[in-house]
């Protein structure tokens, strides 16, 4: 009698048990969504794989160096003129920004054209090119500097990027000291009063003797320059005759 007792006790349990493991609303539903899950996870499919976005140029190679195919073989290619300080200041610093980078990718495949015709010997087309790019490069320089001086002058006050003045060394040359901080007091300072920031008289003849230096040096350069430019006009006289028309236009 007592082993059929707890033997129907033992299938009352486990009726009770199942009873509310299939009836259970909250299990039902906790199963029914284990269920799915499980049969949508096989229908899952594999993502194809896709490119990245990138924004480079379409022309990115080597062929930025060089010049337009249509220029190949002229002997002269039409360009227009450098650009003037008038009209870069005029531009936004975006715009210039761009514009610099548009000089410096003209830049360089005129210095590439011009070292392919080194190489083959042939006279390279239109070199003033590259001498129109250059000024314009050198004069957007000089006009971001200028908005970089307006600007710091109004901000500090400072002419300069780093304060200081102009001072003399021993042998009487004249240079910019530019200041700095010192962890100690000057009158302190042995490295700092090793040096001279003045000359004796007797300096006096040699600075002389190099200010004529320096100025022969120059009317040398300017003579040199002369006889350079009487060569080539009596080398290509056409040239010289272009050019002083031009003069004569860009006065008018």
């Amino acid at each position: 009698f007592t082993a059929t007792a707890s033997l129907i006790g033992f299938c009352v349990c486990a009726y009770i048990i199942l009873l509310l493991f299939f009836k259970n609303p909250i299990l039902l539903s906790f199963r029914f969504i284990l269920n799915n899950l499980h049969k949508n996870a096989t229908k899952v499919e594999a993502v194809s794989p896709c490119m990245l976005l990138h924004t480079s140029l379409p022309r990115n190679g080597l062929e930025e160096f060089f010049d337009d195919p249509q220029n190949w073989g002229k002997t002269e290619v039409k360009s227009g003129d450098s650009w003037t300080v008038e009209q870069l200041r005029g531009k936004s610093s975006e715009d210039l920004h761009k514009l610099w980078y548009v000089l410096l990718k003209e830049r360089n495949m005129l210095l590439t054209l011009e070292q392919e015709a080194k190489r083959q010997r042939l006279p390279m087309p239109s070199p003033e090119r590259l001498d129109k790019v250059k000024d314009s490069m050198d004069r957007m320089d000089l006009v971001i500097q200028e908005r970089e001086d307006a600007l710091r002058l109004l901000q500090t006050g400072q002419e300069k990027e780093r304060p200081g003045e102009w001072r003399h060394d021993f042998l009487g040359r004249v240079f910019w000291y530019t200041f700095r901080e010192w962890p100690i007091p000057w009158y302190l300072n042995a490295k700092h009063k090793r040096k001279r920031f003045y000359y004796l008289p007797n300096v006096n003849r040699f600075n002389r003797l190099r200010l004529e230096q320096y100025l022969r040096n120059e009317s040398k350069k300017r003579n040199m320059q002369k006889q350079r430019e009487k060569r080539l006009k009596k080398q290509f006289p056409h040239l010289g005759a272009q050019s002083e028309s031009q003069r004569e236009v860009g006065s008018v």
